[in-house]
């Protein structure tokens, strides 16, 4: 089998409507829109939640709360996933985010104490909790604030 032999399965495939092509085709002068009225015109339609000019659901409901702009976001990771490294590795977010353990390298890096460090490692990150500090310090790694 080639690519140019490759062909859908019948019934697969479907013309088009073709509208507005004369009386005779069944689909001509209005072009199944129908006789008058809003939805007939070119141009048409009412946008999202219009609901016939009654006052829109998500218009009558109270509103509570407000999204703070300038939140710090935090790219999390636990001490357990430092083990995959050998000893005496310098931990970078550049390096972690290599072994797709970090989405990106744009916000900054908190490592927190969840699960055990058996590796002397070196760790470079934005904040480090107190439990990961003396987790790092503990297997005879270092904990350096970037």
């Amino acid at each position: 089998m080639r690519l140019h032999d490759l062909k859908p399965p019948a019934g697969a495939r479907k013309a088009a409507k073709r509208k507005g092509r004369g009386i005779a085709s069944g689909l001509g002068k209005t072009a199944g829109r129908g006789q008058k009225g809003q939805k007939a015109r070119s141009g048409s339609g009412v946008r999202r939640a219009f609901e016939g000019g009654q006052m829109p659901l998500v218009q009558r409901l109270p509103k509570r709360g407000f999204t703070n702009i300038h939140k710090q976001k935090w790219l999390i990771i636990n001490l357990e996933s430092l083990n995959r490294f050998a000893d005496d590795t310098v931990v970078t977010p550049e390096l972690l985010a290599g072994e797709g353990l970090l989405k990106n390298t744009r916000d900054p890096l908190k490592v927190l104490g969840e699960g055990d460090l058996s590796r002397r490692l070196v760790v470079r990150a934005h904040h480090f909790s107190s439990k990961a500090q003396a987790k790092i310090e503990a297997a005879g790694g270092k904990a350096e604030v970037i």
